[in-house]
């Protein structure tokens, strides 16, 4: 008996301390901006059955300036990293806003990342790393993806860096 009352208290414990991804977002200070229109002639989200694409998202910051530059050049691989993490930060902010919570976000499937680089530079991996931790930060296991991250030679008003999402 006592065995399975020292059970249940540790399976209610793991339980209390279980957090949600907006519940994570809130311990790691980011509060998630409201996020303008497309820029061209294509929408944020697109919903099909239960996966949900969403167009590539740069690194808009709150003044309405993207992180511009190439990596390698202009800005060093951190600096990728944070344009590469707030990405991410706009990119969940889409999916609040279509959904309310992103508590309900099931699974995090696919990430393409482009990153606007100098000839010679090849830690793009590095980059895009910026966006897939925080996914896993937010989301814990159900934030793992596959990924691709590329150089490439520019990307729309010079952003840093580009990233589309499937989950």
């Amino acid at each position: 008996m006592k065995n399975i009352i020292t059970f249940v208290v540790l399976i209610l414990s793991l339980n209390l301390h279980a957090q949600t991804p907006d519940q994570k977002l809130n311990q790691l200070g980011i509060q998630l901006p409201q996020i303008s229109e497309a820029l061209g002639s294509y929408v944020d989200m697109v919903q099909v059955e239960n996966l949900v694409f969403l167009s590539g998202r740069g690194p808009l910051k709150a003044d309405g300036k993207y992180i511009t530059g190439k990596v390698g050049q202009d800005l060093s691989t951190e600096e990728g990293y944070q344009a590469a993490r707030l990405s991410a930060i706009n990119q969940l902010a889409i999916l609040e806003q279509a959904f309310g919570s992103l508590d309900k976000i099931k699974r995090i499937v696919k990430v393409n990342g482009y990153v606007n680089t100098a000839d010679s530079f090849t830690e793009q991996s590095k980059v895009i790393n910026g966006f897939s931790d925080l996914l896993l930060e937010v989301f814990g296991e159900q934030g793992r993806h596959a990924r691709t991250s590329v150089g490439v030679f520019t990307l729309p008003q010079n952003m840093a860096v580009e990233v589309e999402m499937k989950d």
